[in-house]
């Protein structure tokens, strides 16, 4: 009885600790139109980041003029990149011009857009471990 007690306990604390979910409420702020949707890509390492194929979360939400807010559910523990973009053509492809910048508003988590490129990883890095708000303002 006290071995299944206690092994009860310890698969309650690792259902509770270690795969905790946590939700990241989103607002995006200058959203120039209502056309289109606001697209995300959630990343969860280094090597991932940014490829289109390797994309730890995705989804979109209807762009709001002003403002746009949307929730990424069910992420564990752990530290994330977001990138964001307005599809405002609706596509599902952010458009780029032949030097391979974008037409799209977009934004990242943390890091801005450079003058030869997107940021790294390391700049858009945040850390879930509860459930949380972030403010992002698209470029």
């Amino acid at each position: 009885m006290k071995k299944n007690l206690l092994l009860l306990f310890f698969l309650s604390f690792i259902a509770t600790g270690v795969f905790a979910q946590h939700n990241v409420s989103v607002s995006i702020d200058g959203v120039t139109s209502e056309k289109g949707n606001i697209c995300f890509a959630v990343y969860n390492d280094e090597d991932s980041f940014l490829k289109f194929d390797k994309v730890f979360k995705s989804g979109s939400e209807k762009a709001v003029k002003g403002k746009t807010a949307f929730n990424i559910s069910d992420l564990p523990d752990g530290d994330y990149a977001i990138a964001i973009f307005h599809d405002a053509n609706g596509n599902e492809n952010l458009d780029t011009n032949m030097l391979g910048i974008p037409k799209e508003q977009i934004a990242f988590s943390k890091g801005k857009m450079k003058m030869f490129g997107p940021p790294k990883y390391k700049e858009c890095v945040f850390t879930v471990n509860s459930n949380m708000e972030m403010n992002i303002s698209l470029q």
